[in-house]
């Protein structure tokens, strides 16, 4: 089938070349004529495991073309709208600006029997709004929310846990459901849960599930703050917790807590939607799950005042890790780089590693030193920070590191080293939460 992809940024771009994959012939449009250049070439913009592979694959078999044009859509029989949807200035409300734009655009190329697929994360009620727009020249509007992990995105589209439809009532809404279903098909042939409801419930799906997993985080690093004033181990107790069937072991790693693209915003946008709606109280607890989130950052700072015996100034602090997250290039509102700032603010000479990170963070934190080898960042440091779980920290060698810093003094922010190993080392080790 001819389909198109509006909007190639992380979610866009991995949906469109996944798509190529299952043998669709795939126009993708952008507004951004570099990010089109580059990957009309093959040539990822950004960090995904696995994606760059795909992307060279579905370029090269001639199933992916891209275009700054959306008149490029025209023929196409499901138009997907992978756009974002940003934290709007000076309010937790989500920008809806790029969503309304890109249907727009959308609406003037549509045929009669088109099926125009949300996939942005937006407010409950957006659908609504933007179908009847679709409806006046004869297609239909279905919202499928996204559900991808940075560093899963691959085999998060190929093989995703659920699929999710929102679609109106009726006759038309089983034939716009019925449509998709053959751009999903090898998924759902798979045996992939599918879901088929209304739009608002499709749209509440993806915040939800967010807001959830974002409570699940920041309710264990509620409990590493009692730890720490307790005596107690936030990780034997998240063992203890997590072999209890209803609770479960995943996503109870205390530490910096989360940042990212999507939980912050998502939930600080669900609390303002929820707010117009009269139902604020409901989730009124976001609140709290986004405080307990922001203050771990202060927390670490704190350690690192603490072992640096008061006073960070002049202090060499080699910070591991700028992306929020392991197996990403993604920096946005990431817990390891606000970190590194505030500990620059105090005066410390911070110096950041990060393997894949470094080039996105520079534009966002220009004054940070950055070190590309890692041996180098470590040399000479007083303190070491492990902020971002990658492999590349999980797997350093305690002994070498000792021998090439100033003080051999860890704090591991994510929970992501061998305790035993680098205390045998010789190292200081402090962790959120641990005695």
């Amino acid at each position: 089938m001819r389909v198109s992809v509006v909007g190639l940024g992380y979610l866009g771009a991995v949906h469109a070349a996944s798509m190529a994959s299952l043998g669709h012939e795939v126009v993708g449009v952008d507004v951004d004529a570099a990010r089109v250049e580059s990957l009309a070439l093959g040539k990822s913009p950004f960090f995904e495991p696995g994606f760059d592979e795909l992307l060279a694959r579905a370029v090269g078999a001639g199933r992916l073309s891209v275009s700054a044009d959306v008149a490029a859509v025209a023929g196409a029989r499901v138009h997907f709208v992978c756009v974002g949807t940003p934290q709007a200035a000076g309010s937790g409300a989500a920008d809806l600006s790029f969503v309304e734009a890109a249907v727009s655009s959308l609406v003037p190329h549509l045929a009669v029997g088109d099926v125009v697929v949300g996939k942005s994360t937006v407010p409950v009620g957006t659908a609504t709004g933007l179908a009847a727009r679709v409806e006046a020249v004869g297609a239909t509007l279905v919202w499928n929310p996204e559900f991808l992990r940075e560093g899963f995105a691959v085999a998060d589209t190929l093989h995703p846990d659920r699929i999710v439809y929102g679609v109106p009532e009726g006759e038309v809404g089983r034939r716009a459901a019925a449509l998709v279903d053959e751009v999903y098909a090898t998924p759902l042939a798979e045996g992939t849960p599918q879901v088929v409801t209304d739009y608002a419930t499709a749209e509440l799906v993806k915040v939800a599930a967010n807001s959830f997993l974002a409570t699940k985080i920041s309710f264990i690093n509620a409990m590493a703050e009692l730890c720490e004033v307790a005596g107690g181990d936030v990780t034997r107790l998240a063992d203890a917790i997590g072999h209890d069937q209803r609770i479960g072991r995943r996503f109870l790693n205390a530490g910096l807590g989360f940042g990212g693209g999507c939980l912050p915003k998502d939930i600080r946008a669900f609390m303002a939607r929820a707010d117009e709606l009269g139902a604020g109280e409901a989730v009124a607890f976001l609140g709290e799950v986004d405080a307990i989130n922001t203050r771990r950052r202060a927390r670490m700072v704190e350690l690192a005042v603490e072992v640096l015996g008061g006073d960070v100034a002049g202090a060499r602090v080699a910070v591991l890790g700028a992306a929020f997250k392991p197996d990403s290039d993604d920096v946005r509102d990431s817990p390891a780089l606000d970190v590194a700032a505030r500990l620059d603010g105090l005066g410390a000479h911070v110096v950041v590693h990060d393997p894949q990170a470094i080039d996105n963070a520079r534009r966002k934190e220009p004054s940070l030193a950055y070190e590309r080898d890692l041996e180098a960042a470590l040399t000479g440091a007083d303190v070491v920070l492990v902020l971002t779980e990658w492999r590349h920290y999980r797997d350093l060698d305690p002994a070498r590191a000792a021998g090439l810093v100033a003080r051999p003094q860890v704090l591991d922010g994510r929970g992501a080293l061998d305790r035993d190993a680098w205390q045998a080392a010789g190292w200081t080790y402090r962790a959120l939460g641990r005695p």
